[in-house]
């Protein structure tokens, strides 16, 4: 008989983790059912509690389900971690799966699709959603391929960052990708941050010297 696992489930909500226990600890490969509410509770409960497999839900009261994957795996290698997300937005998977995460399935599906990704990353699989395209999955190989600490940057924070090497001002990027220019300044104060910069200048020279392309 396969060994049986620990599951730990994270989830600010009560009634969706009490669901997922209630359906988990009918199943036989489960040992023991763990919940956790924040990205710090998720952290301690998934070492004290040597889970094996983890529902992370997405947004959390105290960070979100990527920055705690890549804690818990940082902590606990071994953990198979199940992204719960409420849309299949292509950053987020892009993003779970480079922190380490064994796949993902989005909230609306149905629960035993639910409970069959969480056995099948515990039995080594990885599960991904019908909308993982091919693009996506080149996203994280591109992804990959950039040296710290760019490989931190998002799709779109890549192609901003491309934007910039292509020497736009903040409202021209705004134009090509139909945002805000105060959205676009939101998004170069987190890429600066990410990688260590403190102005546009100093991001385009960090950007070149690790070959990022210009955008176009």
């Amino acid at each position: 008989m396969a060994q049986m696992k620990r599951v730990l489930v994270v989830d600010d909500h009560p009634v969706v983790r009490r669901g997922l226990r209630a359906m988990l600890e009918s199943e036989s490969w489960v040992s023991e059912v763990l919940e956790a509410a924040t990205v710090a509770d998720a952290v301690r409960e998934a070492v004290a509690g040597q889970a094996d497999v983890i529902a992370m839900d997405f947004a959390l009261p105290d960070g979100d389900g990527i920055e705690a994957t890549r804690r818990i795996l940082a902590a606990r290698p071994s953990c198979r971690i199940v992204m719960l997300t409420m849309s299949d937005d292509q950053d987020v998977v892009i993003n779970a799966l480079r922190a380490g995460a064994a796949g993902f399935v989005v909230k609306d599906d149905d629960p035993d699709v639910v409970i069959d990704a969480l056995r099948t990353a515990g039995n080594g699989g990885v599960v991904l959603g019908p909308s993982v395209t091919a693009s996506v999955l080149d996203g994280v190989g591109r992804a990959k391929e950039l040296p710290a600490p760019f490989d931190r940057l998002t799709p779109r924070e890549r192609e901003i960052v491309g934007h910039l090497l292509s020497g736009e001002a903040n409202a021209e990027i705004a134009r090509h990708l139909t945002v805000s220019e105060k959205t676009i300044r939101n998004q170069l104060t987190a890429v600066f941050a990410k990688i260590g910069v403190t102005d546009r200048t100093q991001a385009v020279l960090r950007a070149r010297d690790v070959g990022m392309p210009p955008a176009h």
